[in-house]
């Protein structure tokens, strides 16, 4: 479908809202393809220049409708800021595209989050409402959690949930006092590197990465010192040029199913650079963040084989239990679990016992372990239809290695296009947001330059069904 079908369908949408009171519903998709011919990505596309004009907003699961138009009022001044604010610590435009907002009906493969229909709503919604009931007079049951937990919530979190955390790792020489609650994988994320570093350190990390970790270590000031992944994991001689030529004291890394590339380190990876860790007395951050995205038997958490407190442990359940639950762990030892707990005091005081409770409700339960089970099948069957959907549409979009656990697909794109010119990723994903399809571009997943054109792919964030438009989208954007 050409432009100017798109114009055309632009020009009818602005002159319904103009005529409209704020607030009402403009025709749907399928009633605007079928009154002008035209296929659900040229609707998007005009949908699209109208939601960025400010003349309508799109609203997940129920439509399109017209904004509310204000009088126009007298802007601020503020350029007096750009002076005093000075240079941006955080580097410009530090949060990923994961985050971004989107047309109604865009096809979400930029998310950092699985589609809801994967998640364990029901139980959350019984979870929320039994330990709502125990917030006002006590309760018994899986967590045990206590009327006094309401009243005076511990900054390091309710005891049973760090208990479990501990249990769950199956590790050796844990105990509940090892871990610390915070908000989410995020914030447990930022205050770990401003416990553990001074603005001005340097922090070794593998590029690609999580775009996440290089913007929290940029706010904490920290200087990058990426190291290449050689065959999924930094090879031990790369990381201890990296200790020894910076003097870097920590380290972050994701050994297990990394995003974006879900790449695993092997057994003896995993050896080599916990000796390189323990030979320069550093810490290495682990974050385990796809622990429950495993679609087979994953391997033991790196932290498993740490005897000395040099692994600092990140896990989080708010991806596999829900947005609204944001609860996570840290399990560190030493004076390093206390500078951490002090950390997360100063910024959050503490998680809301609510969420904790109800966190710890849902896994306790019988029915955590049936919903794993189901997940894992579910995830394994999006891999495989979305790889099958570029391999067969898309063969010159390179997938070296389809994930065995995670959320994403990492694929490298043609070098150049039918023009030759080089393939610019974010100028691809720029076109496929205007066409239906939102992708995350590979350029802010690297701590430094980028060394090829690759793109993420979330195939747990839209449905399947939507796989081969959505690759016919890339392929028309190259």
């Amino acid at each position: 479908m050409s432009d100017d079908s798109s114009d055309r369908i632009a020009r009818h949408l602005r002159s319904l809202a103009l005529a409209a009171e704020p607030g009402s519903r403009l025709p749907s998709t399928r009633a605007l393809a079928a009154r002008f011919g035209a296929g659900p990505v040229t609707v998007q596309r005009a949908l699209a220049v109208l939601v960025s004009e400010g003349i309508v907003e799109t609203r997940s699961g129920l439509g399109t409708f017209v904004r509310g138009r204000s009088a126009p009022a007298t802007r601020a001044d503020v350029a007096w800021q750009t002076a005093a604010l000075g240079p941006e610590r955080g580097g410009p435009s530090p949060v990923g595209s994961s985050m971004r907002q989107i047309p109604h009906d865009t096809i979400a493969m930029h998310s950092g989050y699985p589609d809801a229909d994967l998640l364990p709503i029901r139980e959350i919604r019984s979870a929320f409402a039994r330990v709502s009931r125990g917030a006002g007079g006590g309760a018994s049951g899986p967590g045990r959690y206590r009327h006094d937990a309401f009243q005076r919530p511990p900054t390091a979190g309710l005891p049973d949930l760090r208990r479990w955390f501990v249990d769950d790792l199956g590790a050796d020489g844990w105990r509940d006092t090892d871990a610390v609650i915070a908000s989410g994988g995020q914030a447990a994320l930022a205050a770990t590197f401003r416990a553990l570093a001074a603005p001005g350190d340097p922090i070794v990390m593998e590029s690609p990465t999580y775009w996440g970790a290089i913007a929290a270590a940029r706010q904490a000031g920290l200087v990058i010192v990426p190291v290449p992944r050689t065959d999924g994991a930094p090879s031990d001689a790369d990381l201890d040029d990296a200790f020894a030529s910076s003097g870097a004291r920590l380290c972050y890394a994701q050994p297990t199913y990394a995003n974006p590339t879900g790449d695993v380190w092997t057994a003896t990876q995993r050896a080599q650079v916990l000796d390189v860790v323990r030979a320069h007395r550093a810490f290495i951050v682990e974050d385990d963040w796809a622990h429950d995205f495993a679609m087979e038997t994953p391997p033991r958490p790196l932290v498993s084989a740490d005897t000395d407190g040099h692994v600092v442990y990140i896990r989080s359940l708010t991806k596999s239990l829900s947005l609204t639950v944001r609860v996570a762990a840290v399990l560190a030892r030493g004076p390093a679990r206390s500078r951490i707990e002090n950390a997360l005091t100063v910024s959050d005081l503490y998680v809301s016992p609510v969420l904790q409770a109800v966190a710890l409700d849902v896994v306790s339960r019988p029915g955590w372990r049936t919903h794993i089970q189901r997940l894992r099948r579910a995830l394994q069957l999006r891999r495989d239809t979305l790889v099958d959907e570029l391999a067969t549409r898309a063969p010159q979009i390179d997938v070296a290695r389809p994930p065995r656990g995670g959320l994403n697909v990492w694929a490298e794109l043609p070098g150049h296009g039918s023009d030759g010119a080089p393939t610019d990723p974010e100028l691809v994903a720029a076109r496929t947001l205007g066409r239906g399809l939102s992708i995350s571009p590979g350029g802010e997943w690297f701590p430094t330059e980028p060394t090829g054109p690759f793109i993420r792919l979330n195939f747990a964030a839209a449905p399947p069904e939507r796989y081969a438009e959505a690759v016919e989208i890339l392929v028309g954007a190259l």
